[in-house]
């Protein structure tokens, strides 16, 4: 099991409090011999028998590091990797990179941030730690 991040339960309430369901905390997707796991899925019904529930996984980056562009970095990739692998695994599920209102205000708001989030489709979440309330969807 991995390691939780500094953030994990500021994001857990804030998604409750935003009407979702955490169904997976961790989330494991088994690709072939690996095992790979986001920090959390969640559910959140819809009003309408047809259009069922929305299906969500996140991952929560910290932005902790000395370097905000490493940290954007290893975000990136991740995010790139587990959307792949959902992408064949649970398709119906989307992928959001939850980052704290700081990060956001920083490096994604950035011209870098702006240019790499643009260029590989992030979707994001932000979040308020102290709050522990969802800020802003991005897709």
């Amino acid at each position: 099991m991995p390691a939780r991040n500094i953030h994990h339960s500021a994001v857990v309430q804030a998604l409750q409090d935003d009407g979702w369901t955490i169904t997976h905390d961790p989330l494991l997707i088994r690709f072939g011999d690996r095992r790979l796991f986001i920090d959390l899925g969640a559910e959140r019904g819809t009003i309408g028998a047809v259009r069922g529930s929305e299906r969500i996984a996140v991952e929560i980056a910290s932005f902790v590091a000395d370097s905000p562009v490493r940290d954007l970095q290893e975000a990136i990739g991740q995010f790139v990797v587990y959307r792949t692998l959902l992408s064949q695994e649970e398709p119906e599920r989307s992928l959001f990179l939850a980052v704290s209102t700081r990060v956001y205000d920083s490096i994604l708001s950035e011209p870098l941030g702006q240019l790499v989030a643009a260029e590989v489709r992030l979707r994001v979440l932000v979040f308020d730690p102290h709050e522990q309330k969802v800020v802003r969807w991005i897709n």
